[in-house]
């Protein structure tokens, strides 16, 4: 029982960990995301919502579900950063295009021509060589990894009982 809260408790608390540092990062130091970016946040929020469901249903088999759904939007975003991540590096050709964060409101071509460009090809931030993309590959998978383990291990435990 135990564990099965844990591996709900990390199911939710390992993307928002990731997505909130992405947001503060945009927006507290102008790290704007390129399109591959944006990809990666789609799958943490999906993980978040079914993880918070999980954590306040009464039906276990379902909650269990909704877990292991939770890890495994987790892992995609991982391999999505891993992607993004071997495309910083150079090991493989990513988008050929670039997204910008267009702000509404005033004159819109003024907006558009003042946006600033980023671009999924280069790392906006790294820490040890490793770029924000490289992070949450390793932070996602290796996670996502640990909630099914912690999945099976409850389940291996209750088989034994």
């Amino acid at each position: 029982m135990a564990s099965f809260r844990n591996a709900a408790l990390l199911a939710f608390l390992l993307p928002a960990a990731l997505l909130g540092g992405a947001l503060i990062g945009q927006y507290g130091f102008g790290l704007y995301p390129c399109e591959m970016c944006m990809w990666q946040r789609w799958p943490h929020l999906a993980a978040i919502i079914l993880a918070v469901l999980a954590l306040i249903l009464r039906d276990r088999s379902a909650a269990l579900f909704l877990v292991i759904a939770a890890a495994i939007a987790i892992l995609v975003s991982g391999l999505i950063g891993g992607y993004h991540a071997g495309v910083e590096y150079g090991w493989w050709e990513g988008l050929t295009s670039c997204a910008t964060n267009v702000p509404t409101g005033g004159d819109m071509l003024d907006s558009i021509m003042n946006a600033p460009l980023t671009r999924c090809d280069v790392a906006p931030w790294t820490l040890f060589d490793i770029s924000l993309a490289g992070f949450n590959f390793l932070l996602s998978a290796s996670g996502a990894v640990l909630i099914l383990v912690m999945l099976a291990k409850r389940r291996k435990d209750a088989g034994h009982v």
